[in-house]
Order: structure tokens, then C-alpha cells, then sequence
């Protein structure tokens, strides 16, 4: 049997107002330990346009930084499973990480955003009413159903969370 996957820690602050949570990085942000780190994955093309700001040639560190900045962090619903590959659809044995726990630590939190269908049905039951939520299009390569210019304009909706950020 494949060996458990086990995401990140969460990049927040206490001046987090939008959480985004994903469900379990891929193989390809596991193997880059970077967040949305597949070079297809639209995750950073689509935060420019909600943040106004470069973010895709920054290094990795400065694009956590820039996101902090505009009061956005980033974590994931499933700590741990069993995987094998990357599509959300082959995730067995998830083992959930404390999102109530880190909700209940962020005092500017506004708004939870769910990067895909997955993240958006695991999550959701996970934190309940505990804060405003919104179901995002997922930003993976996988994810097709939807052109980027339809998933931006989605996306777009975090602007009015984050203060016209």
C-alpha cells in the first residue's frame, strides 16, 4: 500500500482575513515542498489578480510573504492520507488537520475559501457556521471544466473580503 502523504504546515498570521484551504498538496508541491507547486497549477496566477501584485517570479518565500501581506494564508483541509498520484479522487484514509483550532486562533479571520470540490465538501463539514465560507474552482491542472479567465473571475471574489486588497 502507498505510504501516507502529509501536507504542510499552515502559513497564516494574526492578521489572516481569507484562509485558503486546499485538500492535499500533489506529488509535484510535495516533492518541491511549496504550496501549489506544480508549474501548472494556476494557484499564483489566480492570487495576482486577487491581490493585484506579482507573484509567479517571485521565489517561494516572497510569494508566502506577499500573500501574508494582503492578509491571506494557506493550509489544507486533509493533514494526511494515502494517495496514490495526485487527483483528489485517489485520497483514502484522510486524516483531517485542526481547522477549528486554527480558525479559533486567527482573530481577523473574515472568510474560509476552499480550493476545489474536495476541499470545499471535507472542510465544510469539518468548521461548520464557525465563519463565512466560500467554494472556490479547484486551481489544479486537473481541473478542466472550467477556462482560467472563468476560475479568475471566481476567484475575484475574495478582493471584496480582503478590502479591495
Amino acid at each position: 500500500m502507498d505510504a501516507a502523504k502529509r501536507g504542510f504546515p499552515p502559513v497564516v498570521d494574526a492578521h489572516t482575513r481569507v484562509l485558503i484551504l486546499g485538500s492535499l498538496p500533489g506529488d509535484a508541491s510535495l516533492a518541491a515542498g511549496q504550496y501549489y507547486g506544480h508549474p501548472r497549477n494556476s494557484f499564483w496566477r489566480l492570487m495576482e489578480g486577487v491581490i493585484d501584485a506579482p507573484l509567479v517570479a517571485l521565489p517561494y518565500a516572497q510569494r508566502l510573504n506577499a500573500l501574508l501581506a494582503h492578509g491571506v494564508g494557506l493550509w489544507d483541509v486533509i493533514a494526511e492520507a494515502r494517495r496514490p498520484g495526485s487527483l483528489d479522487a485517489a485520497i483514502r484514509d484522510p486524516a483531517a488537520n485542526d481547522l477549528v483550532a486554527l480558525i479559533d486562533a486567527l482573530p481577523a479571520l473574515r472568510r474560509v475559501a476552499f480550493n476545489g470540490g474536495t476541499a470545499a465538501k471535507l472542510g465544510a463539514s469539518l468548521i461548520g457556521e464557525r465563519v463565512a465560507t466560500l467554494a472556490l474552482p479547484s486551481s489544479s491542472p486537473a481541473y478542466a471544466a472550467r477556462t482560467f479567465a472563468e476560475k479568475a473571475t471566481a476567484w475575484a471574489a475574495l478582493r471584496d473580503v480582503l478590502g479591495g486588497a
